[in-house]
């Protein structure tokens, strides 16, 4: 049963890739988290988000307005989103996932929720503790339905990344949101026996969705309720032996059962403990957690690409090679910090390309604290691979520096495979960064080796100190 990575021969393990490498002939059971969107801040997330809340407010705005003849016409586009292969698009049972005849159903869900009536649903994935018939099967549905657009665009940077042929073929239709319609196009995607596919970054998709409402119940609302119960004195306090009074979680159960109906009044009546309930999920999510599908031993990753660098040879013969490398080495290394990458991209109207660019997701650590305490913008990060036999120096500076600008960024990396003079090169960098041209971080095979044997020895905490310690030998001079 082919992935997507042996099925298009990229040639990289799943680590190495920033999208979900999906089986292509079965369902994958994993789910786009709309909570996961809105608590990124790299711009494709934030532009993702935006789309989902213009779309669900609008939704409700229409449903508690009245409107319901509007609410059921932005409804009624969603369909089954085969072509990301992701939670159980194909062979659903009966009453899962969202098809053109369960729009109205998921309509007629709203229209009779509490929540929504009163105005108390803030968002997309509140949804999962608050109304029936909503799971996350039809959250992750509702979501990339709404943002099949951006996800296209992501798919085409991913392919040009990889060197993937597209073909070009009509999707369902995605929702424009700065129309608040929603529209058809024709688009280019990779094409599997007949069958389009669209990449989903990994970031985003989890086997188990934030909001769960019996995990909310189990961990947030019992044990609310059980204080109370304490406090009051109530007939559900027992006294122990030794004198220690308890309220057993299945007593509370069976007087306050798990409905999304009373987790709605619960969370009404009680909102402090629905806020410590997002809080806490996203302290969760802002910790720049590992991929949930990156579950292979990534000790074993780094050795393999210890011993394929140094298998390149240096020179313009391999220059593919060591590019083809990097654009894996990176994303391994990087990731969650440094995410959605993309090939030799243009700017300034095509006359100046960029080797690979990644945006900028860091939620912690030292891509975080240079545009937010060093006030050094870098929302995307290039990086410049030079497979040079001789020396770098000026000309790829000033290459690497002339591409840095205010909106994308003013750090980056130059990688190569060895200096001559290390520590003239860094004086280099000093005199571009003193001049206001930028900070450019250099990354030689020595150095990516050495962060390779971190990582392979169980240590990549450490990896921070080996990038702030790049930023420091530049930036303090």
């Amino acid at each position: 049963m082919p992935r997507f990575s042996s099925a298009f021969r990229i040639g990289k393990t799943q680590a190495e890739l920033d999208f979900v490498d999906v089986q292509l002939e079965t369902d994958n059971p994993l789910f786009l988290d709309p909570f996961a969107l809105s608590q990124r801040a790299d711009r494709w997330s934030l532009e993702c988000h935006l789309a989902l809340v213009t779309f669900f407010q609008r939704v409700v705005d229409d449903i508690r307005g009245g409107h319901e003849d509007r609410a059921m016409e932005l409804l009624r586009h969603l369909r089954e989103p085969n072509e990301t292969r992701l939670g159980f698009s194909a062979r659903r049972p009966n009453g899962a996932g969202i098809g053109e005849f369960q729009a109205g159903q998921l309509f007629e869900a709203l229209q009779e929720s509490s929540a929504v009536r009163t105005g108390f649903l803030s968002s997309l994935e509140e949804c999962e503790l608050m109304i029936e018939g909503i799971g996350r099967d039809k959250i992750s549905d509702l979501t990339t339905n709404i943002v099949r657009a951006q996800l296209v665009q992501y798919s085409r940077d991913q392919c040009g990344l990889h060197g993937i042929a597209v073909e070009t073929v009509a999707l369902p239709p995605y929702f424009d949101h700065s129309r608040l319609i929603w529209t058809t196009n024709f688009v280019d995607v990779p094409v599997w026996h007949g069958r389009p596919v669209v990449l989903v970054p990994k970031s985003i998709v989890r086997y188990d969705p934030a909001y769960e409402h019996r995990r909310y119940y189990r961990n947030f609302v019992l044990p609310y309720l059980q204080a109370e119960e304490l406090r009051a004195g109530s007939s559900l306090v027992h006294t122990l032996q030794n004198g220690r009074r308890v309220v057993y979680k299945k007593d509370l159960a069976a007087r306050f059962p798990c409905t999304k109906e009373f987790l709605y009044a619960f969370s009404r009546e009680h909102p402090e403990v629905l806020g410590e309930y997002r809080d806490t999920l996203g302290r969760m999510e802002r910790s720049d957690r590992s991929s949930d599908v990156d579950d292979v031993d990534e000790r074993e990753i780094a050795r393999a690409l210890q011993a394929s660098i140094q298998a390149i040879p240096a020179g313009s013969e391999s220059a593919s090679a060591y590019h083809k490398f990097m654009v894996g080495a990176v994303e391994f290394i990087f990731f969650p910090k440094l995410l959605y990458p993309r090939k030799e991209q243009e700017i300034h109207q095509g006359r100046k390309r960029i080797d690979i660019l990644m945006e900028n997701g860091a939620q912690v650590g030292v891509f975080h604290t240079i545009p937010g305490v060093r006030m050094l913008p870098c929302a995307y990060v290039p990086f410049e691979c030079k497979n040079y036999v001789t020396e770098v120096g000026n000309p790829e500076l000033d290459q690497l520096s002339g591409r840095f600008s205010t909106n994308r960024g003013k750090l980056g990396f130059l990688c190569c495979r060895h200096f001559e003079d290390r520590r003239h090169f860094v004086e280099r960098c000093r005199d571009t960064f003193r001049d206001g041209r930028g900070l450019i971080l250099p990354l030689d095979d020595q150095h990516l080796l050495r962060i390779l044997a971190l990582i392979e020895q169980g240590q990549r905490p450490q990896l921070e100190r080996e990038i702030s310690d790049l930023v420091a030998e530049v930036w303090i001079a």
